[in-house]
C-alpha cells in the first residue's frame, strides 16, 4: 500500500488530481481545477501514463467472472483480471446491476496506479429491464419523439443499472428482409432512418453527458454492414459509391451532428478491405471530413477476423492495421493490450495515433463525469425505485400502439366490438410472454411480456376462448441462436378449429418467434415458420372472419393471407407492454397510425425489393405483348405492401396539392387533408420527389418529408412541407454534393404509393 500512495501522490501533486478516502486507499480519481477544459485535463492525464497503460484504456473485456465471487486464480480469467489491475482495461461490457458495477469500478478506481475509471457498456438496443418495442417496429411509428423518449427511459433504467454507454443505435440501412439484423435498425429509407437515429442518439445522451440519467450512444455499423450480400449475416458487402454515399453513409453523418459520442465499425468488408481496418471509412471520411472527435469501438472480436478475411497475416498485423486506420478500442480480440506497445516499440504504429485514440477514449469518460465520481452510476436505492417503474412502462406501452401497423380491414372487422361478441384466440404467440419481448434484450427476464390473451382479457364484456393450435417452436428459448421449429406437430389443430367453428371472430396470433430474428438469424425463406401457414387455412376453412395479427421481426411473405384474411394487423415484437398495445388497438382504445418503414413482398425472390429504386432502361410496362423489360415471368414486380403503406380506422382524402418555388434552392408543398371517415385518427402525410434528369441517375422516388396530422372526423387541414436544397440534392460518385437545375417531381400521400403528383423546375 505504501508504494501504492508513492506512485499516486506525485502524480496528483503535478496534475491537481483530487485525492478520495475509499477503505483507506487513497486513489486519483479527478483532476480538480475547474478552470481547466476536458481537453487541458485530458492532455494533462495523458503525459502521466505509461505506453502500456494508454494501450490499456484501447482494451475492452468482456465480464469475465461473477464479480461479487471468488477472484479467479487461474487461466483467461485471471490473466484478465490482473489486466484490470494494472489498469490495461479502459472499457468492460456485459456488466450490470449495481453490485457488479461497483466492484469492478473499484478495481479500477482503487487497485491501478492512476485510478483511470472504466467505461461500462452493455447492448441497450430497445429497452434495458423493460422493453420497448423493437427499433423495426418503433420506426413504422413514424413518430421521433415516441422514439427519442423510448431511447430516454432505455438510457434511464440501465444507468440505474451502473451502465453508461450502449452499442446502438444501429444506423444500417437495408433493403434485404432476410437479414435478420433489419430488426435492430430504422429499416430500407435514408431520410427517415436520418431522422430515427437523431432521435435515438439525443433520446440516449439527452443534452449533457453528465447528467446520471443518460448513457452515451454508439451509431453502428460504420459502414455498408445492412447491404450483406445475399441477406446473409456478416457477409462480403459490395456497393458503388452512389449508394455509399446517398443511402448508407447519411444516418451516420446526421449522428455526428447529433453529437454520438462513439462509434462501432462493422463485420464486412467495403471495397475489399474489412471495415474495421478500413482508413478510408474510419480516418479519411469519419474523423476528418466529419470532424468526429469521439471514439471508435470495434465490434466483437472484428480485429481478429481481419485474419479470416484473408487481409492480416495474424493477430499482430491485424492490430497493426486497424489502428493505422482508426479503430481506437478493441472489443474482445485481446490484439492490441497484446500486441500495440511492441508495434511502437518497433516503429510500425506511431505513438502518436494511440495517443489521438487515448484523448478520444478519456474525453468521453470526463464528459460522462466518470473522473468526478466513478460510482456516479451505482446507487442501489435509486436502481430499485426506477428499474420497471410505472412511467417507464407508461412509455413503452405509448410507442407499442403507435408502432403496429393495420395492413389490411375489408368490411372494417376491426376494431372489435367490446360487448357480446364470441372470440376465439388462437396461436402459441398469443399466450407467450418471452417472444414478444424480441431478439436483443438480454437483460429483460423470460416471461415478464404481457401476452395477447392477457391483453384481451382486460376487456371482460366478450367471451374470449383460448387455444394454442400448434407450438411455433419447440424446446427451451432462452438467448439461443438454434430453435427448432415446428414442421411436423398438428395434434392441437382440433381444438383450435372447434373453437373457432363457435366463434363470431377469430384473432390469429402467428409469425415469427422473438429469437428467429437479429443478429445471425438470416433467413432464406420469410414466411410463416413451420405449421402455422397450415394452421391458418384449417381455421379459415371453418371461419372465414379472421383477424391476423403478425409477431415477426422482418417484413414477411403473407401472400395467402393478404388474398384471403379480411384483416391483418402488423403487431412485430413489441416488448413489455406487448399485449396490452395488442388489444387497445384491436378493441380501438387506439387508432392504429403505423406505416411500414420496409417492403412487404410478394416472394422472397423479389428480395431485395425497396421503394426507391432506379427506373432502369427497361421499365415497368403495362402493355403484356412486350416481353423484353426488367421482370419476373413468374410474378409481379409490385410488393405486397408498399414502403409508408398503414392503414388507420377511418379514411382520408388529399386534395389541393400546390408547389410554390420560393427560391432558386427552396420550394414549399401544400395539401389538403380532410378525415372522410367516422373515427378521429392520425395520418402520416409523405412527401416524396424525383429529380427527372440528373448527372447520377436518381431512383423513381424518394422521401424527402413527412408529418404526423391528427383530425377528428370530417375535418380538414392544410399541410405545408418545404424542399430545401438539402433534399434536393445528392451526392456524386466523389462524394461531392450537388444541387443540379432541371426537371422535378413531387408526390405526396399516406405511403409511397401516392396518388396526388406535380412537376417544378430549379
Amino acid at each position: 500500500m505504501r508504494i501504492f500512495r508513492l506512485l499516486v501522490i506525485p502524480i496528483a501533486m503535478a496534475i491537481g488530481i483530487t485525492s478520495c478516502k475509499s477503505q483507506n486507499k487513497t486513489v486519483a480519481v479527478s483532476i480538480n481545477n475547474k478552470e481547466l477544459s476536458i481537453d487541458q485535463k485530458v492532455n494533462a492525464l495523458l503525459s502521466k501514463m505509461t505506453l502500456e497503460e494508454k494501450v490499456g484504456q484501447m482494451n475492452q473485456y468482456n465480464g469475465f467472472w461473477d464479480v461479487t465471487g471468488p477472484t479467479p486464480a487461474e487461466g483467461d480469467a485471471a490473466k484478465k483480471y490482473e489486466h484490470l489491475r494494472k489498469g490495461f482495461v479502459g472499457s468492460m461490457l456485459n456488466v450490470r446491476g449495481v453490485k457488479e458495477v461497483r466492484a469492478v469500478q473499484k478495481i479500477a478506481v482503487e487497485e491501478t496506479r492512476l485510478g483511470i475509471p472504466l467505461i461500462i457498456g452493455f447492448d441497450v438496443i430497445h429497452g434495458y429491464k423493460t422493453i420497448s418495442p423493437i427499433p423495426l417496429a418503433e420506426a413504422a411509428s413514424w413518430d421521433l419523439d415516441a422514439i427519442k423518449k423510448s431511447s430516454e427511459v432505455a438510457a434511464l433504467e440501465s444507468s440505474v443499472a451502473g451502465i453508461n454507454w450502449t452499442f446502438a443505435p444501429m444506423v444500417d440501412i437495408s433493403r434485404d428482409a432476410r437479414w435478420g439484423r433489419v430488426m435492430e435498425g430504422a429499416g430500407e429509407d435514408t431520410y427517415l432512418g436520418t431522422k430515427i437515429a437523431v432521435a435515438r442518439v439525443q433520446g440516449f445522451q439527452g443534452e449533457d453527458l453528465s447528467d446520471k440519467a443518460t448513457i452515451v450512444a454508439c451509431a453502428k455499423h460504420f459502414a455498408g454492414y445492412g447491404f450483406s450480400e445475399s441477406g446473409r449475416d456478416y457477409n462480403t458487402v459490395d456497393v458503388g459509391t452512389s449508394t455509399l454515399n446517398n443511402i448508407i453513409f447519411p444516418p451516420f453523418k446526421a449522428s455526428v451532428d447529433a453529437g454520438v459520442r462513439t462509434f462501432m465499425n462493422s463485420f464486412n468488408e467495403l471495397n475489399g478491405i474489412p471495415a474495421t481496418g478500413n482508413t478510408y471509412l474510419q480516418r479519411d471520411v469519419l474523423k476528418d471530413q466529419w470532424n468526429f472527435n469521439g471514439f471508435v469501438v470495434s465490434d466483437w472480436g472484428s480485429i481478429k477476423e481481419m485474419i479470416a478475411h484473408g487481409h492480416a497475416k495474424d493477430l499482430k498485423q491485424a492490430a497493426e492495421i486497424s489502428v493505422n486506420a482508426g479503430s481506437d478500442m478493441d472489443m474482445e480480440s485481446y490484439a492490441y493490450v497484446a500486441e500495440l506497445s511492441k508495434l511502437v516499440k518497433e516503429n510500425k504504429v506511431s505513438e502518436e495515433f494511440i495517443d489521438d485514440a487515448v484523448k478520444r477514449i478519456l474525453k468521453v469518460k470526463y464528459e460522462l463525469g466518470l473522473f468526478d465520481d466513478p460510482y456516479k452510476y451505482c446507487d442501489e436505492k435509486r436502481e430499485k425505485e426506477i428499474t420497471g417503474n410505472k412511467a417507464i412502462n407508461e412509455a413503452v406501452l405509448d410507442v407499442a400502439k403507435k408502432s403496429i401497423v393495420l395492413l389490411k380491414n375489408e368490411d372494417n372487422v376491426l376494431p372489435l366490438k367490446k360487448n357480446g361478441q364470441k372470440i376465439a384466440l388462437i396461436g402459441a404467440l398469443a399466450a407467450d410472454k418471452t417472444s414478444p419481448l424480441g431478439s436483443w434484450r438480454i437483460a429483460a427476464d423470460d416471461n415478464t411480456a404481457v401476452s395477447v390473451l392477457e391483453g384481451m382479457q382486460n376487456y371482460p364484456n366478450n367471451t374470449l376462448t383460448y387455444a394454442k393450435g400448434a407450438d411455433v417452436v419447440t424446446g427451451k428459448t432462452e438467448f439461443a441462436f438454434e430453435l427448432k421449429i415446428n414442421t411436423t406437430d398438428k395434434s392441437e389443430f382440433e381444438e383450435a378449429i372447434t373453437i373457432a367453428k363457435q366463434a363470431d371472430v377469430v384473432v390469429m396470433v402467428l409469425g415469427e418467434h422473438g429469437f428467429q430474428s437479429g443478429e445471425a438469424r438470416s433467413r432464406t425463406n420469410i414466411d410463416l415458420p413451420g405449421v402455422q401457414q397450415e394452421l391458418l387455412e384449417a381455421v379459415y376453412a371453418v371461419n372465414k372472419n379472421i383477424v391476423l395479427v403478425l409477431n415477426n421481426g422482418r417484413p414477411l411473405t403473407i401472400p395467402w393471407a393478404d388474398k384471403h384474411i379480411p384483416a391483418i394487423v402488423e403487431a412485430w415484437h413489441l416488448g413489455t407492454q406487448s399485449g396490452n398495445a395488442v388489444a387497445q388497438v384491436l378493441y380501438g382504445d387506439y387508432n392504429p397510425s403505423g406505416k411500414l418503414p420496409m417492403t412487404f413482398p410478394r416472394s422472397v425472390g423479389q428480395v431485395p425489393i425497396y421503394y426507391n429504386h432506379k427506373n432502369t432502361g427497361r421499365p415497368t410496362t403495362d402493355n403484356p405483348d412486350i416481353v423484353f423489360w426488367s421482370h419476373y415471368i413468374d410474378e409481379s414486380n409490385t410488393p405486397l405492401y408498399p414502403f409508408g403503406h398503414g392503414l388507420s380506422y377511418t379514411s382520408f382524402e388529399y386534395t389541393n396539392l400546390n408547389v410554390s418555388k420560393l427560391s432558386d434552392t427552396e420550394v414549399e408543398v401544400s395539401v389538403k387533408l380532410k378525415n372522410t371517415g367516422k373515427y378521429k385518427g392520425k395520418e402520416v402525410v409523405q412527401l416524396y420527389i424525383r429529380d427527372l434528369f440528373a448527372s447520377v441517375t436518381r431512383p423513381v422516388k424518394e422521401l424527402k418529408g413527412f408529418k404526423m396530422v391528427e383530425l377528428e372526423p370530417n375535418t380538414a387541414k392544410t399541410i405545408t412541407l418545404k424542399l430545401t436544397s438539402k433534399e434536393l440534392g445528392f451526392f456524386n460518385n466523389k462524394g461531392e454534393f450537388l444541387l443540379e437545375p432541371g426537371d422535378f417531381k413531387v408526390f405526396i400521400g399516406g405511403s409511397s404509393y401516392t396518388a396526388l403528383e406535380a412537376d417544378f423546375t430549379l
